[in-house]
């Protein structure tokens, strides 16, 4: 049985030597290694150097400056409407007519009792002066001359309640002529021509609103409010930009005006009011706005782009591109991000190259691949209007 199973071992022996020595005189493959895997795609930005505004920013209501209902101060028909919705009118323009002709009968017929009222203290400034002349001889009485006298006091009483009579009625004939007290836009038309108008009217012909100057109301923290005080030591005007409401688009630029002499208990603020020239009304009045508070401006401040800026379980960082294009995770201290800028405190130097896209693909120690951010990406990335440094 042995000598059986023994030429079949052979057998196998002798096959796979030839195997073998086919293998070992195969050609070799010409494709050669496998080549090493690129590196994670990015876009990279340059840590710089600037000159960076220290910002701090608050949401505002714009608010007119001066807010005027135009009522009527006397009754009757109006008679004209001479201003036009929306228009800008000037302090004394005229803006309404109310029908004059009973108020001009009144100051004539005042003025016809004063003249009345005039010759009758004439007459009696006469009568006196003849009994003042007789009194010596004794041919008037002198209860007869005080009595003169004081016929002659009444008159003069008179005269002058029929002067101020003639001043009411020349007031209140004014008032039928109705003029813009400020400088303002009008708003919509409240009282059509030809209605009767009455002094005890509530909603009144019109509302004027000063839009130049203007102000924004805005508020801040109250822990803000010495770093602000600092800044406006010694009289300083305060530079305030006015933002659109989301952030984007530069309105105007203005002043801080005052800071309320209160702290809103309730939410640990304090408002702020700022005053703008608006002469091409780019703020109108109830508008919502971001207000940027200018404190200062920090030279040679270390800058990188916005989006470059991640957050992780121990605070922020960038991705930093090492010399042999490895990424290395960076913590950093961000002062103040604005207009898609942030200013960087501490962490990275000026000139090291970090990844501004592409970062959710990045790890420690990976190789990269980076483009260089243009400068039509970067200025998409950051919001237009961005104040000036």
């Amino acid at each position: 049985m042995r000598k059986a199973w023994i030429p079949g071992m052979v057998a196998i022996a002798l096959v796979a030597a030839g195997g073998a020595w086919f293998a070992d005189r195969a050609p070799a493959s010409a494709e050669g290694p496998p080549p090493a895997a690129p590196g994670v795609p990015v876009v990279s930005g340059t840590v710089k150097a600037e000159d960076v505004p220290i910002l701090r920013t608050g949401i505002g209501t714009v608010q007119a400056f001066n807010t005027v209902t135009i009522k009527v101060r006397v009754d009757g028909q109006l008679d004209k409407v001479a201003f036009t919705e929306g228009q800008e009118v000037k302090a004394g323009d005229l803006l309404a007519q109310i029908d004059p002709h009973p108020y001009q009968a009144v100051l004539a017929q005042a003025t016809a009792t004063k003249a009345k009222d005039d010759a009758t203290l004439a007459n009696a400034r006469r009568d006196l002066a003849r009994d003042q002349g007789l009194i010596g001889k004794q041919f008037v009485s002198q209860q007869v001359l005080d009595t003169q006298r004081a016929l002659v006091d009444q008159g003069v009483a008179q005269v002058a309640m029929d002067q101020a009579a003639i001043d009411s009625a020349k007031v209140n004939l004014a008032y039928t002529t109705i003029m813009s007290p400020l400088d303002g836009l009008t708003g919509i038309r409240l009282v059509d021509q030809g209605n009767i108008v009455h002094a005890t009217d509530t909603t009144g012909l019109v509302v004027i609103t000063q839009t130049h100057p203007i102000s924004v109301i805005f508020t801040l923290p109250e822990s803000l409010l010495d770093t602000i005080n600092q800044a406006r030591s010694g009289g300083q005007k305060l530079t305030v930009y006015a933002y659109s409401s989301d952030d984007t688009t530069k309105l105007a630029e203005g002043k801080l005006a005052l800071i309320d002499n209160q702290i809103d208990q309730t939410t640990g603020t304090v408002k702020l009011k700022a005053t703008f020239d608006n002469p091409n009304n780019a703020l109108w009045p109830g508008e919502f706005v971001t207000a940027h508070l200018l404190l200062t401006t920090r030279k040679g401040g270390l800058t990188v782009p916005a989006q470059s800026v991640q957050r992780g379980p121990n605070g922020t960082f960038v991705w930093v591109i090492k010399p042999d294009s490895t990424a290395e995770m960076r913590e950093v201290k961000i002062g103040q991000i604005n207009g898609g800028t942030a200013l960087v405190d501490k962490g990275v130097t000026v000139g090291e190259t970090i990844v501004v896209d592409g970062q959710y693909k990045v790890k420690v120690g990976a190789k990269v691949a980076a483009t260089p951010q243009s400068n039509q990406t970067a200025d998409a990335a950051a919001p237009a209007g961005s104040p000036a440094k």
